[in-house]
């Protein structure tokens, strides 16, 4: 029979995969194939660099059951167009998205391949609920997070799909090319090796992630989440945003651990939903990704100038307020960044020092592993106050004070912040190490003695700004 062509994308896994489902359902052979495409392409470092080594331990999966995933590089459309031509394939199935430069490519693909008179269908996988499914009572998206979750809360998730123990092969291969070739860690530069053993790469190490995170930490996530230095979050976005585990999964994970009375598993599934809510504007408003989501907002008097001395002390962790260091300095070590952490962050940028928050997503863009186009967009207009259910732009982190909150014994701070100190951590003198070494620092610089912006000073500034706003 003619084969199939599974299109991989942020779907890194075999089990609960609709799109690989559908593939082998078509009762041919299947060649799976990842395409390093236009929109890959525009990825920052670390989630490009991180990306690929998910590839790379997805192609370890699938030889294990007999078959191979072939690698090309090149415009989406004219790689599928010419891996069927090659292999007579007329069928081509892959896992639906959501943003909009994805959107675009694969309306594109999908024109394309009808128009060959090839079988062309995306599967659902990447989100709980398709977006336009979930509408408010007058028929419209919801533009509020809390009456979102109570729209969905109820709503039946079906159980994950097993993995298939076999994919069927073709009788001859077509040619790949070699992961390594990309030479996909060169940005990173000396950053690959600091971060490195910080990831959890694959399918079976996220699946070991969430059983240790629902066994052990769950039933306090509610309470401890926002302690940064306590292991209470599950981490498990950087393995959602490249599809190692399903949404699905986690729902379902989350709903037995709520049977089994674990006091923080609603939480962890509001948070879901949080990211569900994230998707389904994404959808409905695509521009909330680049624009103000917020009517007006593109007047507000944000800075633009990426060269400020404040940009360049916020980007290298030496703002002089040690929760804001702390957070950018574990995002370089690990490719992590706690949430608390985030927000205290993005918060002091685009508050304190008035810069456009556009410049912090393009930095998170760069630095994390669980960069996501749609959960970073929200999280940064959320916290800016120009997006969907925004944090008014008048209540603003007090950096200083959540420390003291959240990190009441300076576990935190001194873990990522080694100045100052007779013996720092092995985290914290792992910063200099990661950082790009045309920032010139050391251990032996001094921690700056004097915020960039002083607390009071900032918010005052901000709060200015926002009463003299002209919308």
């Amino acid at each position: 029979m003619e084969p199939a062509i599974w299109w991989v994308r942020k779907d890194l896994r075999l089990g609960d995969n609709a799109a690989l489902n559908a593939a082998i359902a078509a009762g041919g052979p299947v060649i799976p194939v990842f395409i390093l495409d236009e929109v890959f392409e525009t990825y920052g470092a670390c989630p490009r660099w991180r990306f690929g080594l998910g590839v790379g331990r997805l192609a370890e999966k699938i030889e294990e059951i007999g078959s191979r995933l072939i690698l090309r590089r090149g415009m989406a459309k004219d790689t599928l167009l010419a891996l069927a031509a090659e292999t007579g394939a007329k069928t081509v199935r892959w896992s639906r998205a959501y943003d909009p430069d994805q959107v675009a490519r694969d309306k594109t693909v999908k024109a394309a391949l009808d128009e060959a008179g090839i079988d062309a269908k995306s599967l659902p996988g990447q989100v709980l609920f398709e977006p336009w499914s979930v509408e408010t009572g007058q028929g419209g998206f919801y533009k509020v997070y809390t009456p979102f979750w109570r729209a969905v809360k109820e709503r039946h998730v079906p159980q994950p799909t097993r993995a298939p123990s076999k994919i069927p092969a073709p009788t001859h291969w077509p040619e790949s090319e070699r992961l390594s070739d990309w030479k996909l860690a060169g940005p990173m530069r000396r950053g690959a090796s600091v971060v490195a053993p910080h990831l959890c790469l694959g399918e079976d190490a996220a699946r070991i992630r969430l059983y240790d995170f629902t066994a052990n930490r769950i039933g306090d996530y509610k309470a401890r989440r926002d302690f940064p230095a306590d292991p209470y979050t599950s981490k498990l976005s950087e393995n959602l945003a490249w599809g190692e585990i399903s949404p699905t999964t986690l729902w379902h994970a989350g709903l037995r651990a709520m049977d089994e009375g674990k006091a923080g598993a609603e939480h962890f599934l509001k948070e879901l939903a949080w990211r569900e809510f994230a998707y389904h504007l994404v959808w409905h408003t695509p521009g909330i990704v680049e624009r103000n989501w917020r009517e007006g907002w593109e007047r507000f008097p944000w800075r633009t100038d990426e060269r400020l001395k404040e940009v360049r002390a916020w980007k290298q962790g030496r703002t002089g307020i040690r929760f804001v260091d702390a957070a950018m300095r574990e995002m370089y070590v690990t490719g992590h960044m706690h949430n608390r952490s985030r927000m205290i962050a993005a918060s002091y940028l685009t508050k304190h020092l008035m810069i456009d928050w556009r410049i912090g997503q393009k930095w998170f863009e760069d630095c994390l592993v669980d960069w996501d186009p749609a959960a970073n967009a929200m999280g940064w207009q959320w916290t800016a106050g120009s997006g969907p259910d925004a944090a008014p732009y008048f209540r603003i982190f007090n950096p200083d004070t959540q420390l003291d909150k959240f990190d009441p014994k300076g576990t935190y701070a001194q873990a990522w912040i080694a100045e100052g100190q007779a013996t720092p951590t092995r985290t914290a003198l792992s910063y200099f190490d990661a950082v790009p070494e045309n920032w010139g620092l050391s251990p032996g610089h001094a921690y700056p003695g004097t915020p960039v912006v002083g607390l009071a000073e900032g918010r005052e500034r901000a709060l200015a700004a926002y009463r003299n706003r002209d919308f």
